[in-house]
């Protein structure tokens, strides 16, 4: 006798615990509903806004001055940061233009090229650097990696004018991106050199991978 109202509970605490989970995954349903809700909510102020694709661009560029700037004056560690965050920049002015479609052909020819002044600009005040301490070794490698990094951008745009897709390569900009921060940030640590050092020569290799694998490729379409 005692037992019965132990058994009778069962279901009361099943038909609970159904509840519970019933309110649980409408719960979850109704978050995973306001999330495109509140993401097309966000995209449509980013559209009706003032904010331009070409606005983030040109503060990427202010960031990339004031990072050679601060590595003219020896301030590696805050050099560093301004190109780190200079540099995000560029990765979102893209994003942003196609999130937006507030893209223009202008607003992509000029993200692609103040990518290329920026890193040069970065670069030319390091070969400053090396200049005024006496590391003339240090010096050439910067020109040869800024020559290597302008060739790597202009294989892929003359590969993509043949139609021929072309990411191919161990310095992407990414890659290049990382590396130069890195030497900057730990220039104080005489890490700056050796990254220069590593740069030119993936760049270098990179401009060999890309002509080998647009060779290929016209070959193998018979355009050769």
């Amino acid at each position: 006798m005692e037992g019965t109202p132990r058994r009778a509970g069962r279901p009361a605490r099943r038909a609970r615990s159904a509840a519970s989970a019933g309110a649980g995954a409408s719960r979850t349903r109704a978050r995973r509903a306001a999330g495109p809700q509140m993401s097309a909510a966000m995209r449509n102020r980013l559209i009706e806004s003032r904010l331009t694709p070409n606005a983030i661009s040109m503060t990427g560029l202010l960031l990339n001055l004031l990072a050679a700037v601060l590595v003219w004056e020896r301030l590696f560690v805050w050099a560093g940061l301004a190109f780190v965050v200079g540099s995000v920049m560029d990765t979102l002015d893209g994003r942003y233009a196609r999130a937006t479609g507030k893209g223009t052909p202008f607003g992509a020819f000029l993200d692609s090229t103040l990518d290329r002044i920026e890193e040069g600009i970065v670069l030319t005040a390091v070969a400053y650097y090396f200049a005024e301490t006496g590391r003339n070794l240090g010096v050439a490698a910067v020109v040869v990696a800024v020559l290597a990094s302008l060739m790597v951008s202009y294989t892929r745009a003359r590969a993509e004018a043949l139609g021929v897709e072309c990411k191919v390569g161990l310095a992407t900009r990414a890659v290049r991106v990382v590396i130069i921060a890195a030497g900057v940030l730990f220039a104080d640590l005489d890490l700056l050199e050796p990254a220069i050092y590593l740069l030119a020569a993936l760049a270098v290799v990179t401009v060999f991978q890309r002509i080998l694998h647009v060779r290929r490729e016209l070959v193998r379409t018979a355009q050769v």
